[in-house]
């Protein structure tokens, strides 16, 4: 439950007061009644709940915008709660206690789990597959409790022992002045005990590398670069933290006839000088099998003809993109001699002027 008490009577400042003024306070607060200054003292933890609450609410000119025109009813109304606890407050201002006492979150939050890291892996398709999708297994590596210790780090029979130098709590503490300073103890890490007996499995760790197959279905439409996000799929976390997540990164193989640019598909069709030039009914291969394709009478070399639907599926939408042919016309080659007097006879119908191939030098 968030206070009913005047914010800025909590930090002692006026209403006026600057940025830095209300950081400057709660500073002064939150050293005076920090948890680790006070063990067990019920009052200074309700006097740090507070000072963290008006802090929270006047260091945001909006909250605090609000909360001048219209006090508490009006945050209420934002659906501002206030803290649930001191690992609430340790989360939002961890920033903020590193910069005042030198160490981040309190002994009561650093023993909260962590999320297990990231994984990437990477997954090479084909053409096809990115267009029709695919469903795969794929290997991953990754860290997992050790069986023989269950990820304790102890020999079996063996337990970890309490910090000598910490005495379990994490953090050794210096005073210099009237100032205490807090760090991470320097002998156990900041996890209050240490490992005596390892476990010969693991050398200590509590993990050991395996690999497991993880179940992948790839949607139609995917692009080299897509990502694929698998939650639960990454590292274990510690501490009872979830696990991270798994991103499959795609690349696409080239293909030896489409091209892809965006969701639509590019391919070049050769065509002969009389299919130009009569018209005619050719074969095109397509992601989906073979289309006939109609050449009109007179069609130029690298026309553009547009199969509708027939280019890549939509990832993010409905529908599929365009196939887009460009028809090339071959010039003949290696002409036989009736094929050759048929193109001058063509020529000379046409108002051409041909000039009879001569000789070369070599057979004169």
């Amino acid at each position: 439950m968030p206070t009913e008490r005047d914010y800025y009577e909590i930090l002692g400042v006026p209403r006026d007061a600057s940025e830095e003024e209300i950081k400057r306070a709660y500073r002064r607060l939150a050293m005076k009644y920090h948890p680790d200054r006070n063990p067990g003292d019920p009052e200074a933890e309700e006097r740090f709940k507070e000072a963290s609450e008006a802090y929270e609410v006047l260091r945001d000119p909006e909250k605090r915008q609000i909360y001048d025109r219209y006090g508490h009813e009006g945050l209420r109304g934002t659906g501002f709660s206030g803290f649930r606890g001191f690992d609430d407050i340790f989360s939002a201002f961890g920033d903020i206690f590193e910069e005042f006492f030198g160490f981040g979150r309190s002994t009561r939050a650093r023993t909260r789990g962590r999320p297990g890291a990231d994984l990437r892996y990477n997954l090479t398709i084909t053409l096809e597959e990115a267009a029709k999708g695919k469903e795969v297994e794929i290997p991953v590596e990754h860290h997992d409790l050790c069986p023989t210790c269950r990820g304790s780090g102890s020999r079996p029979g063996s337990a970890p022992a309490i910090c000598p130098v910490c005495k379990g709590r994490g953090q050794v503490s210096r005073t210099q002045g009237f100032f205490t300073m807090t760090t991470t103890c320097p002998r156990c890490y900041g996890q209050g005990q240490f490992i005596v007996d390892p476990c010969e499995t693991c050398q200590g760790t509590g993990r050991v590398k395996v690999t497991r197959k993880v179940h992948l279905k790839v949607p139609p439409g995917v692009d080299t670069g897509s990502r694929l996000r698998l939650r639960g799929e990454g590292e274990p976390g510690e501490g009872g933290g979830p696990p991270g997540d798994l991103y499959v990164v795609i690349h696409v193989e080239p293909h030896p006839f489409f091209q892809r640019q965006g969701d639509d598909i590019f391919c070049q069709a050769p065509i002969s000088f009389t299919q130009a030039a009569l018209g005619a009914k050719i074969e095109v291969p397509t992601l989906d099998g073979t289309e006939i394709l109609q050449i009109p009478r007179g069609t130029q070399s690298g026309t553009l003809f547009r199969l509708k639907g027939l280019g890549m599926p939509r990832l993010k939408g409905y529908g599929r993109g365009d196939q887009v042919i460009e028809v090339v016309v071959k010039t003949p080659t290696n002409l036989t001699k009736r094929q050759e007097e048929l193109l001058i006879q063509f020529a000379e119908a046409s108002g051409e002027k041909v000039e009879p191939r001569k000789k070369g030098f070599f057979k004169k």
